[in-house]
């Protein structure tokens, strides 16, 4: 008989909803870039800035603020995030030079980042051992619907109301949302812990060192997250330029095509728990891939570049759940630190796919794009396979060793 779930099915509901609330105020700014470029006399070939700037404070929170969640009540560590969040949303909005706007999506990328996967590892230590892959796969879907709604939503409030309009609604979004889960989350025990900050930071690196699943499941996210973001980075450039002249609106729209993505993030969280995670790896990684064909013949139609986003989305969602999902059965009592680790790998990957692909395209267009990603989620499978031999190696030589 199955051991009865200890995460209620609307807890968990209102953990996804809250994650990609917060996961929603890294990306909003994707859609603008354009916007914002013109607003701040951003060349095109470094706008990519912006984006990297909130991945700068994606580390800074992976680094410094996710690893208390092991040592401090994670309701109350979300709530302060929550305010903190609060007012760099207000400084992107009312920001009147290029340098408080990038200190504003700093702040954005910080304490998104942080209470995003808080309530990640909220979940993770809530949830029971046979159901842990489910809840992270759910909550992490909650992910990547914020993260394609953000676009959608950027894109058609900034058509309406301007850019700066997009970062007024999020900030009162969070204050709401902040209210909600004061009041419905229950406040978990604190592992026994008994670290002081400059030892728990330090712990993350012992983490890294110790445990080879989070160093190998942590390069394939990066890899996975570059290439993600080539193409999400780049897409607005392309779109809102002839021939198209797409407004923010129909940019953002192709978010939604995404949405399948989710649900295979779920699915894959249930196959991870069945002791399926390399297959799921090995599939997720052909359709990364797969994406770039169809993504190099958007020019053609796009029909093309909905075919390729499904199976961007898909693929991407379904290693990234994979990944969280083996990485949290190794050390029960180090969530926090686990996935920030582990999204320390995410935010390198995303800033240097952000970085590149502007400069790439400046440079060499749509096709050059197309290329740097098909060769970064490349070299994300290659990775994959030696791991996976040097484990068999390993295994072979151990059972191997004994008979001589």
């Amino acid at each position: 008989m199955k051991p009865p779930p200890r995460l209620s099915r609307s807890l968990l509901v209102l953990l996804a909803c809250a994650s990609g609330v917060s996961v929603a105020n890294v990306y909003y700014a994707h859609p603008l870039l354009d916007a914002v470029a013109a607003d701040f006399a951003i060349t095109p070939a470094v706008v990519g800035g912006v984006v990297t700037a909130t991945q700068v404070g994606c580390a800074l929170a992976l680094l410094f603020v996710v690893p208390l969640g092991d040592i401090v009540s994670r309701r109350r560590l979300m709530l302060i995030q929550a305010v903190a969040l609060v007012g760099a949303l207000v400084t992107i909005t009312l920001a009147g030079n290029a340098t408080l706007l990038l200190a504003g999506m700093l702040g954005a990328g910080l304490f998104g980042t942080a209470m995003t996967q808080g309530l990640i590892a909220y979940a993770a230590n809530a949830a029971g051992n046979g159901e842990r892959g489910r809840v992270v796969g759910t909550t992490q879907a909650g992910v990547f619907m914020g993260l394609l709604l953000a676009r959608v939503v950027a894109g058609g409030i900034s058509d309406t109301a301007g850019w700066r309009s997009v970062y007024a609604f999020a900030a009162t979004l969070m204050l709401g949302l902040a209210a909600m889960l004061w009041r419905a989350l229950p406040d978990l025990p604190v592992h026994a812990n008994r670290m002081t900050y400059r030892q728990l930071v330090a712990s993350m690196a012992t983490l890294i060192r110790d445990e080879r699943v989070l160093r190998v499941r942590g390069l394939i996210a990066l890899l996975m997250f570059a290439a993600f973001n080539i193409f999400w980075s780049a897409l607005v450039l392309p779109l809102s330029a002839a021939p198209h002249h797409f407004s923010h609106t129909v940019i953002g729209a192709f978010g939604l095509v995404g949405v399948i993505g989710a649900l295979a993030a779920g699915r894959a969280g249930r196959w991870a728990d069945q002791g399926h995670g390399e297959r799921t790896t090995a599939v997720a990684l052909v359709l990364l891939i797969a994406a770039w064909l169809p993504l190099a013949y958007m020019g053609a139609s796009m029909w093309w570049l909905a075919l390729g986003i499904v199976l961007l989305d898909m693929g991407g969602q379904a290693i990234h759940v994979t990944n969280q999902s083996l990485i949290f059965r190794t050390r029960p009592d180090a969530h926090s630190r686990l996935v920030g680790a582990y999204m320390l790998f995410y935010s390198a990957g995303s800033g240097l796919g952000a970085m590149a692909t502007t400069m790439t395209y400046a440079r060499f267009g749509w096709d050059g794009v197309c290329a740097l990603g098909a060769g970064v989620s490349g070299l994300a499978l290659v990775f994959w396979v030696l791991s996976v031999r040097r484990v068999s190696c390993v295994d072979a030589c151990a059972v191997a060793g004994p008979a001589r």
